[in-house]
């Protein structure tokens, strides 16, 4: 049987990334060396599972999830892992999202861009009277058990969305499960607002309209699309390095907002303990705070010499809480504050 399924997902086109899986991982607090739990029947060795740009079959990514809900004996697992999604954790589609003006034009991107980071779901979207509706299929044919918990995934994913953007639990939303009221159904609340409804012809939200058009509290939209062409350039000055964990750190902390990764959760996605991290880095000369100064250091200038943004905005950007903070840091880079790095560079 597992032979059957390892010769048909040769077959199929490896399209999604694994980071969804370390994710799974990583909720279970499996260690480097129970991966092999996790992966069995896949056919995935630990270095292709680890490596951060690896992608893995829908067949795979499928076995996983069975082999998850299996070792974890939770059956809201799906609820959980979709609380722990973040936007590094969709990619450049998390970005584009995120950065949208509101909710409406976030859901458009997630249409247009889900196929990149999930090939087997598609979202529709239907404007209906003052709702939007958005339908979610699954392309593949799953067991109850993998379709109630990819469902609670997708569904608790696109509520991390909307409450981020809008900054308020989604009351007014409300939504319909295919699959019937599981055991586990009196903690849905505890995870999604709204009016929550189960043994449906189909798995569907409904937003108000009014809700989805109100603008996006959480972004400056210039400052996002700079800071995701500025974090694409020097990803893709990575891709050539080779895979040592300074540079394996690096593309983490590219990956999401600035200075946002701590120590421990950069040990926690490579499956060893802070301490291990410390080690293994020491040995190639460097430090988590070496790296984290070099990133942002570079993210400092590029955008004092190549944007009009105001000092405070590009503090604001780098998650300093003031513009007192950043100009400290600028002189510990660069030994003199962000302004005089400004006239010099354009002088």
């Amino acid at each position: 049987m597992v032979a059957q399924e390892l010769e048909g997902s040769q077959r199929r086109r490896s399209d999604v990334p694994s980071n969804y899986s370390r994710l799974i991982a990583r909720e279970l607090g499996l260690t480097a060396k129970q991966l092999p739990l996790l992966l069995r029947g896949t056919g995935i060795g630990i270095t292709q599972f680890l490596a951060d740009d690896s992608l893995i079959t829908i067949e795979q990514q499928i076995r996983i999830l069975h082999n998850a809900m299996e070792l974890s004996n939770q059956p809201e697992l799906g609820l959980l892992l979709g609380k722990r999604l973040t936007p590094a954790t969709h990619g450049t589609m998390g970005f584009v999202a995120y950065s949208s003006p509101n909710f409406l034009t976030a859901l458009q991107a997630i249409h247009v861009y889900l196929p990149t980071r999930a090939s087997f779901t598609e979202l529709r979207l239907q404007e209906v009277g003052e709702h939007l509706e958005c339908t979610l299929d699954f392309q593949e044919a799953l067991d109850d058990n993998i379709q109630r918990c990819l469902a609670d995934v997708m569904v608790k994913a696109l509520f991390e969305f909307g409450e981020f953007m809008i900054g308020r639990p989604l009351h007014g939303a409300e939504i319909f499960f295919a699959h019937p009221k599981p055991e586990y159904h009196s903690i849905y609340p505890e995870f999604l607002s709204g009016r929550i409804n189960f043994g449906c012809e189909q798995l569907k939200l409904r937003f108000p309209m009014s809700l989805c058009r109100e603008p996006n509290a959480s972004a400056n939209h210039e400052n996002y699309r700079l800071a995701l062409q500025q974090c694409e350039v020097m990803l893709a000055q990575l891709q050539s390095d080779q895979p040592t964990y300074q540079t394996r750190l690096k593309k983490m902390m590219l990956s999401r907002p600035p200075g946002t990764l701590s120590e421990n959760e950069a040990a926690a996605s490579l499956f060893m303990s802070k301490r291990t991290l410390a080690r293994k880095l020491k040995k190639e000369c460097t430090s988590f705070r070496e790296i984290r100064d070099e990133i942002l250091s570079q993210q400092a200038a590029s955008y004092l010499l190549n944007t009009q943004l105001s000092i405070e905005a590009i503090a604001a950007l780098m998650n300093y809480h003031d513009g007192a903070n950043f100009r400290r840091a600028c002189k510990r880079w660069f030994g003199r504050p962000p302004e005089q790095i400004r006239i010099s560079g354009r002088a």
